[in-house]
């Protein structure tokens, strides 16, 4: 799932000073789980915001909204009545949420209530770690389920490192060495040969940018197409 986590609320005051009416919106998929954007992180954030603005005597009309999708439109479009009422809209949705609730609502401003991390699972309750880099041509085959481009700090190919010791990276005692568990795990499935293989350079040509991903099985075609067949 894509991790995020919230802005320090300061920033977040900041960016939505000036505008009378402001509406939260939550997002409930990947921020909900990770507990940084959905229905009750945006109930929070809005208790916080009407209590700030009593303290320092503003008037600021803040609405609370939460829909289970922003990156997909068929989610937006029943909310976007509501949302023309406020002049802007804070979004609690990654990245990619709040891009195309700022392309659907345009010219309204569409601020970012989170800062995006990275694509991760859930290590323990309230712990997420980084598991992918979502650089378009994967590898993880090669190196038994784990992927040393998002888990090494070095995104090391051919590994490990002088500085790998005890299963530990250089970089923290907490961390794992990537290719400590990447040989680990070759081991146990028995196929210690594959840590042997040079490995070329990555081919980040796979990866667009920005990228872009069409199924033509579910691609309509044009009415001219359809009149040649």
């Amino acid at each position: 799932m894509i991790v995020g986590e919230r802005k320090p609320f300061e920033e977040i005051k900041g960016s939505i000073q000036g505008y009378k009416k402001v509406l939260i919106m939550g997002c409930g998929t990947c921020v909900s789980v990770c507990m940084a954007g959905g229905e009750k992180e945006v109930e929070l954030l809005a208790s916080q915001l009407r209590m700030a603005n009593k303290l320092a005597g503003n008037d600021q009309e803040i609405g609370e909204e939460t829909i289970q999708r922003q990156c997909d439109r068929e989610y937006i479009e029943p909310v976007m009545e509501k949302a023309k009422k406020y002049d802007a809209v804070l979004s609690m949705a990654c990245g990619a949420g709040v891009q195309l609730l700022a392309d659907i609502l345009e010219p309204m401003p569409v601020l970012p209530g989170l800062n995006t991390r990275f694509i991760g699972v859930a290590e323990a309750e309230g712990t997420w770690s980084e598991q992918c880099r979502a650089c378009g041509n994967c590898v993880l085959a090669n190196y038994g389920g784990i992927c040393p481009i998002a888990r090494c700090p070095k995104s090391i190919l051919n590994g490990p490192c002088g500085g790998s010791q005890n299963g530990k990276c250089e970089t923290s005692k907490d961390r794992d060495c990537a290719w400590a568990l990447i040989y680990e795990r070759l081991k146990k499935q028995g196929r210690l040969a594959n840590i042997m293989t040079v490995n070329p350079p990555k081919d980040f040509r796979t990866q667009e940018n920005p990228g872009r991903v069409v199924n033509e099985a579910y691609v309509k075609p044009t009415l001219e197409e359809t009149h040649a067949k």
